[in-house]
């Protein structure tokens, strides 16, 4: 998702104690009275839809291997991705660390969220052959390939991948997955959606055509999204913590309008009229429910979008006037108490290309 020139408007005010005291920012609450009735184009019937509206990918690369067993490839870690695959025909065993060995069969969808390494292979027992990147395969475009390895028996064909999401809503719902994220082909025969999805791309992997790879690409991102709608649908887990604070009928639309317009100058009480609660109430239901007082809420978003910024190519000056602070140095201090990361290390990745490690 692109920031536009006018991605923060104000200092993040009350980001924390400390920012507002000693690390600059000239503007105050009553400097900017009177922002708040800004009135935008849309509004989101539901936080939640909101929130995987922006489950946008980039960064991907793609990748059909056509296997014959024994066949072992190892997927190497890569910070801040999402891996996929997809049996097209055959099986394969996957292994992620912290999770037992599961068996997939044709049709089966497995999403690999949070970077984790992990290994495919043919049979339990069955040889790694080392890291697939680093494998000969024949390019078909810069982000797309089609992978060749094996010992001659039994064959298996997959469509595997690697996506990034950037904007902070979509990395937020990503890291509250668990290890393994499975549709099976049996268990998605009721949903007509994704068991479609499922056959057009088989039918694809199947057979090489003019531009198959693009379809191949889109259908993969789809599936994923598929796949992370599915959990929210049926995980005890998705309704509790952040994810259930946006499916609330008052926190959720506080939540949304933090998300919609990170530069606003908020306050806990502005944000209690948006969730047509008294202040108190909605001080004590937001820290329940997503499990940090609000305002602090408010003060790592804001530097969660700030991210998204630098790395669609704004400066750390531009950010910091943008922001109200006194100096690049005030702001590169509060962006990395908040996010961990230094400003310039974010904008180091603004490339777009798959990050592999060597």
């Amino acid at each position: 998702m692109t920031i536009g020139p006018h991605y923060m408007l104000f200092r993040p005010l009350a980001l924390d104690d400390e920012a507002c005291s000693s690390e600059g920012g000239h503007m105050t609450v009553e400097s900017v009275r009177g922002t708040e009735d800004v009135l935008y184009p849309w509004t989101p019937i539901d936080p939640l839809a909101e929130a995987l509206h922006l489950l946008r990918m980039r960064g991907g690369f793609y990748c059909r291997s056509e296997l014959s067993a024994p066949w072992g490839l190892e997927m190497p870690p890569i910070a801040d991705s999402v891996s996929f695959h997809l049996v097209v025909s055959g099986e394969m065993w996957l292994e992620v660390p912290d999770s037992a060995p599961q068996r997939l069969l044709p049709g089966d969808f497995v999403v690999v969220p949070h970077g984790a390494g992990h290994v495919m292979r043919s049979a339990p027992s069955a040889p790694n052959a080392g890291r697939v990147d680093l494998l000969p395969q024949t390019m078909i475009g810069d982000h797309y390939s089609v992978l060749r390895h094996g010992g001659g028996g039994a064959r298996s064909t997959l469509v595997c991948g690697v996506v990034e999401f950037d904007h902070p809503t979509a990395r937020r719902l990503v890291a509250l997955l668990p290890p393994i994220l499975r549709m099976d082909a049996a268990g998605s025969a009721t949903r007509s959606t994704t068991t479609q999805v499922l056959s057009l791309m088989a039918e694809e992997a199947r057979h090489a055509q003019p531009g198959g790879e693009a379809v191949l690409t889109r259908l993969a991102d789809i599936l994923v999204i598929l796949a992370i709608r599915s959990w929210i649908d049926s995980a005890p887990a998705a309704q509790n913590g952040w994810v259930g604070a946006l499916q609330d009928p008052q926190v959720g639309r506080a939540l949304a309008a933090v998300h919609r317009a990170p530069d606003r100058p908020w306050t806990v009480e502005s944000l209690a009229r948006e969730a047509a609660m008294s202040r108190s109430a909605f001080a004590a239901r937001f820290t329940d429910l997503v499990g940090e007082p609000a305002m602090r809420y408010v003060g790592r978003w804001r530097m969660e979008s700030a991210t998204v910024a630098l790395m669609d190519g704004a400066t750390v000056a531009e950010l910091a006037s943008r922001s109200g602070y006194e100096s690049e140095a005030a702001f590169s201090k509060a962006f990395k108490r908040i996010t961990g990361a230094s400003p310039g290390s974010v904008r180091h990745r603004t490339d777009g290309t798959f990050p592999t490690r060597r």
